[in-house]
């Protein structure tokens, strides 16, 4: 399943998720810092969907109330939700 999500409040302006059996295949971010985000995406890579949303959720940057990780794990729960 591939799930597109338009995150908020935060530099980076799409991220796509690709999920198959409950485990993340492959995450692609525009927008954002670049060498963090593919480090996250590629960190993130053949880990189940449960285990990132929880190390992701609830990450600030800076100032803001959320960040690019935060909203990569609002992304996942979404497309959990939409999937089941």
């Amino acid at each position: 399943m591939t799930y597109i999500y338009t995150p908020t409040g935060v530099c980076s302006r799409q991220m796509t998720v690709e999920i198959e059996n409950g485990m993340i295949r492959h995450v692609d971010v525009l927008g954002g810092c670049n060498g963090n985000l593919k480090g996250i995406s590629s960190l993130l890579q053949g880990m189940r969907v449960e285990d990132a949303i929880a190390r992701l959720q609830g990450i600030r940057c800076g100032m803001r109330p959320t960040s690019c990780p935060d909203q990569l794990s609002i992304a996942l729960r979404q497309a959990l939700e939409q999937h089941y």
